[in-house]
């Protein structure tokens, strides 16, 4: 038992390896410009290492974009129309230092070679923030008549844009910013004004704090 605990948690971490590996050279070179040989030379194992966990890149660049909103945690908690805005924040905030998001946003320009068009990143996203929208619409805090379908797309399409757009100008530094943005036209036209008076931007609402060292 104890020896197939060893190769176990051997096996967890060198998957751990290759994903990360993989979020790095993806975040790099783009989705064509990666190759499995560049994956295992970066993580330090074998092809056969790689391909004992992914059948193929395809498969990684699936694993790294389906994971995106498992590490996506607002530092607060928060619920409906708040919440909708901190995911995004916490998104555009933890994306700088987070080597599996910033893969993420780069595979965002070439998913259609990997990922079907019904199970997109878009797709994901917009199911999530969906959800806040429809518990905001529930506590009041949209104005009648929202549409919570079109305004989850255009949340999403706004984050996508804001990311693609980031990159290319400021390599994601000014992305918090952008997101803040869209928030604050939205908020506008699509709150309630009581609603539009609680919602709190800024940093506190998307990057964690860090502890201080000693």
């Amino acid at each position: 038992m104890a020896v197939r605990a060893v190769k176990q948690e051997r096996a967890e971490r060198t998957r751990a390896a290759v994903i990360q590996a993989a979020a790095e050279v993806f975040a790099e070179n783009g989705f064509a410009g990666t190759s499995v040989m560049k994956v295992a030379d970066r993580a330090g194992v074998t092809l056969g290492a790689v391909y004992f966990h992914f059948r193929n890149k395809e498969e990684l660049a699936r694993h790294i974009v389906a994971a995106q909103p498992e590490l996506v945690v607002p530092p607060h908690a928060s619920r409906g129309l708040q919440h909708a805005v901190d995911v995004t924040l916490a998104w555009a905030y933890q994306l700088l230092d987070n080597p599996v998001l910033r893969a993420g946003a780069r595979l965002v320009w070439e998913q259609e070679q990997f990922t079907p068009a019904e199970e997109n990143s878009h797709q994901q996203w917009t199911e999530i923030i969906l959800e806040d929208l429809r518990a905001a619409q529930t506590r009041r805090e949209l104005r009648a008549g929202t549409d919570v379908g079109k305004l989850a797309r255009l949340v999403v399409n706004a984050c996508t844009g804001a990311q693609m757009h980031s990159y290319v100008e400021s390599g994601h530094l000014d992305l918090p910013q952008r997101v803040e943005e869209i928030w604050s036209c939205l908020l506008q036209a699509v709150a309630v004004p009581s609603a539009v008076k609680r919602i709190e931007l800024g940093e506190g609402r998307g990057r964690v704090a860090r502890a201080d060292c000693a």
